[in-house]
């Protein structure tokens, strides 16, 4: 049996776990230091903006398209073995456009997605008010919206795919700390932690911003920046809008997520490390910006009660694109699957993909 290890218990590594569980010939383990599901996916709305992102072509498009297309089967996969349902949103992202000057660039993505096999629509301000009267249509000169794209709750998926991955004989280990790794020339030979070692043929370093220092051990650099994202949970008397179609409202890069019981995401603030930092630390008028941002288009969430808020570190890669899919350099089995920066439910089935790629090619 070849042994795998991968290092970190996100959606991510959750993701991979569950692929690569189909393959009888693999001993797969996961370990974490923590529970999973924490750090960037914890704090994660799960928005998959894969057709209605302006990315078009390269590698990032292949990512998303990749991904969007693995999700229609995996979700009923999912939901069959352990006998429950993901959490997930299927009613599409609704882009809300207030510039006049940005709508060029909507139609010829619209005219792109068309060729490529995937629908965009523009809507009027009053299809908007018809669809969604609880949005305030006057302020917009169009809505961009997008029926394959979805929003999936990161912890229900995250603790489902391990589920179904243990079913299947995938170890997990959290509480496991990775103190070390041994290696003869370019294989590492095993992963250390603080309760014991694990023989590895092929380790996948998944850890999010944890993946920089695990890199260090093995003398690799790999910087990451946490850039910080804050949100708010709220919960209203009754559905806003029409009961029957809730989409994610995206307007100006805040995004208004329909969650569960009357209860809406709305999130993220982007903030960057200042001079001096290290980790950034929430900022409240950040804050105050994306909930005033949010009540600007949807003003009926001015009577809704706020009952959390809440604020996650996401790893942006430096000095190269997000994520971070390929060979630990120096190392012959070795992959890095890190660095998804705000995209790590959308892009975790396609990182799956790639990474296998990688370990089945070489062989």
């Amino acid at each position: 049996m070849t042994q795998v290890v991968l290092v970190g218990c996100g959606v991510v590594g959750a993701t991979l776990a569950y692929e690569l569980s189909q393959h009888d010939n693999l001993s797969i383990t996961i370990l974490d230091k923590q529970s999973p599901a924490q750090g960037a996916t914890g704090a994660a709305l799960g928005i998959a903006m894969g057709v209605i992102s302006h990315k078009v072509k390269g590698r990032n498009w292949r990512l998303r398209e990749a991904s969007l297309r693995r999700y229609t089967t995996l979700l009923p996969e999912l939901e069959a073995a352990v006998g429950r349902p993901v959490i997930h949103n299927k009613q599409g992202i609704l882009s809300l456009c207030f510039d006049e000057a940005e709508l060029p660039r909507w139609r010829s993505l619209q005219e792109i997605r068309q060729r490529q096999g995937w629908p965009l629509e523009i809507w009027s301000p009053q299809h908007i008010s018809d669809a969604c009267p609880h949005i305030a249509a006057d302020q917009a000169v169009a809505g961009i919206y997008s029926p394959q794209d979805l929003q999936i709750a990161p912890k229900s998926l995250t603790y489902i795919l391990l589920e179904a991955a243990q079913r299947r004989g995938v170890q997990v280990q959290t509480n496991a700390l990775v103190t070390g790794f041994e290696h003869e020339g370019d294989r590492i030979s095993a992963v250390q932690t603080q309760e014991g070692r694990y023989p590895v043929d092929w380790v996948i370093l998944t850890a999010g911003l944890g993946s920089e220092l695990l890199t260090q051990q093995l003398g690799v650099r790999l910087p990451l920046v946490p850039v910080l994202g804050q949100g708010i949970r709220v919960k209203v008397e009754s559905p806003l809008g029409n009961t029957d179609f809730q989409p994610v409202i995206n307007g100006n890069d805040i995004h208004l997520v329909p969650l569960t019981n009357g209860e809406y995401g709305i999130a993220a603030t982007v903030e960057f490390p200042t001079a001096g930092e290290t980790t950034p630390l929430p900022q409240e008028a950040a804050l105050a910006a994306v909930w005033n941002g949010a009540m600007a288009y949807c003003p009926a969430l001015e009577a809704a009660e706020v009952l959390e808020t809440w604020y996650g570190l996401r790893p942006r890669p430096q000095g190269q694109a997000a994520p971070v899919i390929q060979y630990l350099e120096g190392y012959v089995n070795a992959v890095l699957a890190t660095g998804h920066y705000r995209n790590g439910v959308l892009l975790a089935p396609a990182t799956a993909q790639r990474v296998m790629s990688l370990m089945f090619d070489s062989e």
